[in-house]
C-alpha cells in the first residue's frame, strides 16, 4: 500500500479531523489524527498491518504501549507470526507487578510499534522500559508521525524511526 492509499483510507474513515484539539503532549493543534478510527476498522487495520510487515524482518518480538498501539501490534503479529508484548504505562500495583505483558524481552530484538507520534515521549518511555528489561531496541515503526520532535528524540537514543506517513504527507492532500 502506498502513502496515497493510506491517506485515502484515513480520510474515508474520518481519522483526519480539523478544529481545535489538545494533544497528549499538551500542545494545541488545529488538526487531529484519530488513528483509533482507522485501527478499529478491521479492513483498514489489516491493510496497515500488511504495510508494516515489511519492516519486521529479523525481529524476535513486537512491542506496543497500551492503548493505541495494541490493535496494531496484535494485527502485525497475526500478519507476521512474530510474538508480541504489551507495555503498560505504569507497573501494576497488584498481581505480578509487571509492566511488560507477554513473553520475556531479555536478549530479544524488539520492534516497537506505535500509532501516532508527536513529541515522542510515549515511545521513548517504551524504549526505556524494554531496554531496562534487557531487550534490544533499534527501531520504531509508526503509522503517522506528527513531525513534532519524536524522530529527534529517538535518534538521540540511536533508534531508527520509520513512519508510514508524516503529517506533511497528509496535509499536502488537503
Amino acid at each position: 500500500m502506498d502513502k496515497e492509499d493510506l491517506i485515502q483510507l484515513l480520510k474515508e474513515c474520518g481519522a483526519i479531523q480539523f478544529g481545535r484539539f489538545v494533544l497528549t503532549s499538551g500542545a494545541i493543534s488545529d488538526y487531529y489524527i484519530d488513528i483509533k478510527k482507522a485501527i478499529t476498522n478491521p479492513d483498514i487495520l489489516k491493510k496497515i498491518a500488511k504495510a508494516m510487515a515489511e519492516y519486521t524482518v529479523g525481529y524476535d518480538l513486537l512491542a506496543g504501549m497500551e492503548l493505541g498501539a495494541v490493535p496494531l501490534v496484535v494485527a502485525l503479529s497475526l500478519e507476521t507470526n512474530i510474538p508480541y508484548v504489551i507495555i503498560r504505562k505504569e507497573k501494576r500495583k497488584h498481581g505480578t507487578g509487571k509492566q511488560i505483558e507477554g513473553g520475556e524481552v531479555k536478549d530479544k530484538r524488539v520492534l516497537i510499534v506505535e500509532d501516532v507520534t508527536t513529541s515522542g515521549n510515549s515511545v521513548v518511555k517504551t524504549v526505556k522500559i524494554i531496554r531496562e528489561n534487557q531487550g534490544i531496541v533499534d527501531e520504531v515503526l509508526v503509522v503517522v508521525d506528527r513531525e513534532s520532535g519524536a524522530e529527534e528524540k529517538l535518534q538521540n537514543l540511536e533508534i531508527s524511526f520509520n513512519p508510514l506517513l508524516s503529517v506533511s504527507n497528509i496535509l499536502k492532500k488537503y
